[in-house]
This record gives C-alpha cells, sequence and structure tokens, in this order.
C-alpha cells in the first residue's frame, strides 16, 4: 500500500511544481500576446499609416519581432544560467513594456517596426522555459511544457477573438498600451507568485557544448522551420478568409477559435502516449508529415486561387494540430538533452532560432506575396518542412518519463 500511494504521488505534479509551471507559461503567453494580438488586425490597419502600403513593409513590422528575439536569446539565456532566471525575465518584460509604448505611439510604419524591436529584445524565452526546466521533475516535464504550448494556442484563439473587437473599441495604439499594461503585470507574477528556482551550477556549460550537440541543432532547426512556416502562412491568411471564405475581418474568430481548440485536443493524446511509451520520436515525425501535407494542400489551394471554405478550414485543423505538437514537444527535448548546467544557454540557442523564424517567416512572407504571388509561401514551407522531415529521421529515439538516456533508433 505504502508503494502504491507512493507512486501516485511521483506521478502528480506538486503544488510547487504547478505553481511555477502555471505563473511561466502565463509569461510565456503574455510574450506570445504582443505577436499574436496584432496579427489578424495590423495587415488591414497598416494601410492607414504612411508607408503601410507596402507588403514588404508590413511582413517587416510582424516579423522585426523575431529578429531582435534571434540578437537576445542565446546572451539573455546564458546570463539566466549566471545571475539567475527572474531577473533576466523581469528585465525582458520592462523592455517588451517600453516597446509596447513606441508602438502606441508610432505616426508610421518606420516607427511601428521599430517599436517592435525594441518589444523583441525583451528576449525572455530561454530563460522562462529554462525556468520551467529547474523547478519540475523530469517525468513532469513534459506536462509543464505542453502548458506553455497550450497557452501559446490558448492566447493565439483568444488573440483571434478579441483583437477584431479590441481594434474596434480602442484602435490599435489602445491595444499596444494594453499589452504594455500586460506586461507591467507580468513582473509582478514573476516577482511574488512564481516560486524561486532552485540553486543554479556555479559553472555554466560553454556555449560550445551546446553547439556541438548533433539532436540540440536538430531541434533548432525544426524550430527555426516552423515558425517561418507559421508567419508566413499568416501573411496571406486574413486575406485568404476574406476573398474564398467570405468572411470579413472582424468575424475571423469563428474560425480560428474552434480550430485551434479543436486542434489543441486532438494534440494532447498523441503526445501523453507517446512520452508515456516512449514513442515520441514516431510522434514527432508524423507532426512533421502532417506538416508537410498542410503546406502542399495549402499551395495546392492558393495556387487554384480558392477553395471551398470547409477545406480551408479542415487544412487549418491540421495545421494546427501538428503545429500543437511541435511546439509542446520541442522545449521539452531541448531541457532534457541540454546538461543541467548549461540549459539555458541551449534554450538561449532554441530560442534564437525560433525567433529568427518569426522574422524570416514574417519578412519572406511578405515579400514573397509582393513578389510572386501567395502560393509561394507555401512552396517555401514545403521545402523547409521536408528537409526538416529528412533531418528528424535520423534523431535518436525519446525516452520514456524518467529514463535518463535516450537509446538509438
Amino acid at each position: 500500500m505504502a508503494s502504491t500511494s507512493s507512486s501516485l504521488a511521483a506521478s502528480r505534479m506538486t503544488g510547487l511544481e504547478i505553481r511555477a509551471s502555471v505563473s511561466l507559461a502565463s509569461i510565456f503567453a503574455l510574450r506570445m500576446l504582443g505577436l499574436f494580438l496584432i496579427l489578424p488586425v495590423f495587415a488591414v490597419h497598416a494601410k492607414t499609416l504612411p508607408g503601410g502600403n507596402s507588403a514588404t513593409l508590413v511582413g517587416l513590422a510582424l516579423g522585426i519581432y523575431g529578429l531582435t528575439q534571434s540578437f537576445g536569446q542565446i546572451p539573455l539565456g546564458a546570463a539566466s544560467d549566471r545571475y539567475g532566471r527572474k531577473r533576466v525575465i523581469i528585465l525582458g518584460l520592462l523592455m517588451f513594456a517600453i516597446g509596447s509604448l513606441v508602438c502606441a505611439l508610432a505616426t508610421d510604419i518606420y516607427w511601428v517596426i521599430f517599436g517592435r524591436a525594441v518589444q523583441g529584445a525583451g528576449a525572455i524565452s530561454a530563460a522562462v522555459t529554462a525556468f520551467i526546466a529547474d523547478t519540475t521533475r523530469e517525468e513532469h516535464r513534459t506536462k509543464a511544457m505542453a502548458m506553455v504550448g497550450g497557452s501559446i494556442g490558448l492566447t493565439f484563439a483568444g488573440s483571434l477573438v478579441a483583437a477584431p473587437v479590441l481594434y474596434r473599441l480602442i484602435g490599435m495604439d489602445g491595444m499596444f498600451y494594453l499589452i504594455a499594461l500586460l506586461s507591467l503585470a507580468g513582473i509582478a507574477v514573476v516577482a511574488w507568485v512564481t516560486p524561486e528556482a532552485p540553486p543554479l551550477p556555479k559553472k555554466p556549460a560553454s556555449i560550445v557544448e551546446v553547439l556541438r550537440d548533433r539532436e540540440l541543432m536538430r531541434l533548432n532547426y525544426g524550430v527555426f522551420a516552423l515558425h517561418v512556416t507559421q508567419m508566413a502562412m499568416f501573411v496571406v491568411m486574413p486575406a485568404a478568409l476574406i476573398s474564398y471564405a467570405g468572411l470579413p475581418v472582424e468575424q475571423h474568430w469563428k474560425v480560428y477559435l474552434p480550430v485551434v481548440l479543436l486542434s489543441f485536443a486532438l494534440m494532447l493524446p498523441p503526445v501523453f502516449v507517446g512520452e508515456k511509451y516512449g514513442k515520441m520520436k514516431q510522434v514527432f515525425v508524423a507532426a512533421i508529415s502532417l506538416l508537410l501535407l498542410v503546406q502542399v494542400a495549402m499551395w495546392a489551394v492558393f495556387a487554384q486561387a480558392g477553395a471551398p471554405a470547409s477545406v480551408l478550414v479542415s487544412i487549418l485543423v491540421l495545421f494546427f494540430v501538428a503545429f500543437n505538437v511541435l511546439e509542446a514537444t520541442q522545449p521539452s527535448l531541448v531541457s532534457r538533452i541540454a546538461p543541467a548546467a548549461g540549459r539555458g544557454a541551449a534554450l538561449g540557442v532554441y530560442n534564437t532560432l525560433q525567433a529568427l523564424g518569426l522574422f524570416c517567416g514574417g519578412a519572406l512572407g511578405g515579400w514573397l506575396t509582393q513578389h510572386a504571388g501567395p502560393s509561394a509561401v507555401f512552396i517555401l514551407g514545403a521545402l523547409l518542412t521536408l528537409a526538416w522531415l529528412i533531418i528528424a529521421a535520423n534523431m535518436r529515439n525519446l525516452p520514456r518519463r524518467g529514463q535518463a538516456q535516450a537509446t538509438p533508433a
């Protein structure tokens, strides 16, 4: 009986683990809110700004957030290994708030681009994910990272519902002021709600050690490809819903909300089953294959300049199932493969590639749409995803929960 009770206790997250995971997932969601909240309406709003008629500049305004994120992730991730997670996260949230204020006061597209760059300089993703890894046991880390993935999905869905309403009520400047206030609230959460992390190793791991790890580099390429694909896709998706589904921008939430919620429900079983039975490689490769299928299907839709709304919605569901599986599992895998003394640095590299993906997806998506047409966006996504599938096919099989070492495939 005592052994059974001990086993049940070990299978559950502790109150401290839940508190750390939920509070840090909310901070991560806040960072993504700065990206997602403007995504459904900015391309429309930009036309009211001087310089906003250029699809390239609109894509740059969306994507430059990711470029400046990429500059900060490695140094701030490594700094969190040395000086502590909380200090780095609070500093990043302050930068995020300042950038939001610049965007709120912007009078043309160029000031918006600058403000978005300042927002992105608050590069806290590595510190947040390392903090989660520090405060959770390995057997519960995928659950904790799934909370992060779920918070991103719910933030995306909530943004798609709220953005048109907020835009109508308070305008784009009001939305940026709101994001700044939420950033300051996030600082309070980190300071007073998030528990303290355990002591960090006295000697952080070398960044060179992190960069030499082939398994980590597979994941780093993967997160880059995933976010190029996501951002490029949403440069063209708002216009597609208007043209093909006949939905004005303020009604796009009627598509996005059920799509995101359904896809989140569908992604949970394969993630937990794969983790429990040591089949994560198979789940991972299947999700990449699904993402490739989605890119080909989207190319076919846009190349033919139209498709029934039901087809477009079905493809979107499949996209978000693949996206949510990959978004939830990759940070957990990085935290498990990386040495404990270099977790912040490893996640810094990972989030640098994620941020570069956001930048390249926005910038390339805008440029390709303007110069080659929207179907070219999905050719780019398909090529990147195909390369990812080839790279992932040779990854090591991933361990079951609680096992320290992966075994060769």
